[in-house]
């Protein structure tokens, strides 16, 4: 059962324009916006944690990957704060 409420306010032409797409999918306006907007959501959720490459920068990715870790000062004394939330933290 839905129980959030989403409001918001479009222009006319924008409302109409969205009524005359859901209708031409057999749905209504909520429904269609509530689809439309989930699926986008997802596109750009997904756009943040999925990224596609070829053979050749895979491989180069991979190694990068795979190589020895270097040291680095800036990460390790980042490291060595505490959190805000960590109890002793000043």
């Amino acid at each position: 059962m839905r129980d959030a409420l989403i409001n918001l306010r479009a222009l006319p032409e924008q409302r109409d324009l969205i009524d005359y797409a859901a209708s031409l999918l057999g749905k209504n306006r909520s429904d269609f916006m509530l689809e439309v907007a989930c699926e986008r959501a997802q596109t750009v959720i997904l756009d943040r944690v999925f990224f596609g490459l070829d053979a050749e920068k895979f491989k180069q990715f991979s190694d990068l990957l795979d190589a020895p870790k270097t040291p680095n000062a800036g990460l390790a004394r980042l490291m060595e704060v505490k959190a805000p939330w960590q109890e002793g933290s000043e």
